[in-house]
C-alpha cells in the first residue's frame, strides 16, 4: 500500500445504477485503502437516485457544491455546500436535485467483502 494523490477531475465518471443523471467516481478504491473507500457523486439538475438501503453499510457524506434533497427514513432534508450527512446501516435513503446546478458530494464507506444495495422503488 502506497500513499497517493488523486485529481478527481481525471477519474472516470460512471453512471449510478438505477439512477437518472447521477454519476460516481471512485477516488480511493479497495486497491489503495485498507479500511474505507472515498467516492465522489455528481447529481445533475433533475437527477435522482431512487430510494434504497444498504443493510450492512454506513455512509458518511459531505456536500461540496450545489443543493439537493435527500430522504433519510421518513424525513427529507435540503442540503448544500458544507453540510455533512450520516446514514446508518439499513436506513432507506434517496437523492434528487431539483435545482439548476449540479450537486457534488463525497461519500465515504467502509471497505467490505460485499456491497449490498436493496432498491426499494
Amino acid at each position: 500500500m502506497k500513499a497517493k494523490v488523486v485529481q478527481a477531475d481525471k477519474v472516470r465518471r460512471v453512471p449510478v445504477e438505477n439512477a437518472e443523471g447521477a454519476f460516481i467516481q471512485v477516488l480511493i478504491g479497495p486497491e489503495e485503502a485498507p479500511n474505507f473507500l472515498l467516492r465522489r457523486f455528481t447529481l445533475l439538475p433533475g437527477g435522482r437516485i431512487p430510494r434504497h438501503r444498504h443493510p450492512d453499510l454506513e455512509h458518511e457524506q459531505y456536500v461540496l457544491a450545489g443543493r439537493m434533497r435527500i430522504g433519510l427514513g421518513d424525513r427529507v432534508y435540503e442540503v448544500g455546500p458544507g453540510d455533512a450527512v450520516f446514514i446508518p446501516p439499513g436506513v432507506a435513503h434517496w437523492y434528487e436535485n431539483p435545482g439548476e446546478d449540479p450537486a457534488l458530494f463525497l461519500c465515504v464507506v467502509p471497505k467490505t467483502e460485499e456491497y449490498r444495495t436493496e432498491w426499494l422503488e
